[in-house]
């Protein structure tokens, strides 16, 4: 791990148990120089602990026990500000704005082990390792439907359904205005902010939603597979 420190971050130091959340982010820039340039410019306001480069190098931009700007307005459950208390790693991808990739095994391998590591120092809740989507789902769509979710929950990082694949499948084009709202309830036991105020923003939050436990179609439409996947991670203990 090499050493880049961005002079963005609050300057009083947290207490460790303050710590709860792991929150991911890409950087939604072509290349690794303009995203470290950002992230150390203080002109930008923007920081994260922890920088994965393209080649799946480790870099530390703001000490742990320091908050990291990385998240903005933020909810997840009863929390709002996450920023305050979690830890943000960026991994370098060029987003959906940019030619949107695959995360190499290099970054993942690197992901992995950074994040174990966090998990066990600040005893971090498998709920609350979560994307910039999930925690912002009205402004951002990082890190997308191609982070390995699934690949990292076999990992013991982070949740995924146990809903039954085969099943699903056939429920993809059917769907309720019954169940939706019994699908919004289950999003808001999960963690999910849900107050929203119209059909636009419903839409966001079904496709952050879909980006995060059903990447191989996300149309922002509410269907049977999207009630009955919400509906099994409530039974995840």
């Amino acid at each position: 791990m090499t050493l880049n420190y961005s002079p963005n971050f609050n300057l009083k130091k947290r207490n460790k148990k303050k710590i709860k959340y792991l929150i991911y982010h890409y950087t939604g820039m072509k290349n690794d120089k303009l995203a470290i340039k950002k992230l150390t410019n203080f002109n930008s306001n923007v920081s994260c602990h922890y920088y994965i480069t393209k080649s799946g190098k480790l870099i530390q931009m703001v000490p742990d026990l320091y908050v990291a700007w990385h998240a903005g307005e933020s909810y997840w459950g009863d929390d709002k500000s996450i920023n305050y208390k979690s830890i943000g790693i960026e991994i370098s991808n060029p987003g959906h704005g940019n030619g949107y990739r695959n995360f190499s095994d290099k970054q993942i391998k690197c992901l992995i082990r950074i994040s174990k590591l966090i998990i066990k120092k600040y005893n971090i809740n498998k709920n609350k390792i979560l994307g910039h989507s999930d925690i912002a789902p009205f402004r951002k769509i990082d890190p997308g439907e191609k982070f390995p979710w699934k690949f990292l929950n076999k990992k013991k990082i982070g949740i995924w359904h146990n809903a039954n694949s085969k099943k699903l499948k056939s429920l993809r084009k059917k769907n309720s205005k019954e169940n939706l709202s019994e699908f919004i309830k289950y999003l808001k036991k999960v963690g999910y902010n849900i107050e929203y105020s119209n059909l636009k923003e419903l839409k966001k939050i079904i496709k952050v939603f879909q980006m995060r436990f059903r990447p191989a179609l996300v149309n922002g439409k509410f269907d049977l597979e999207c009630f009955n996947i919400a509906k099994s991670l409530n039974n995840i203990k």
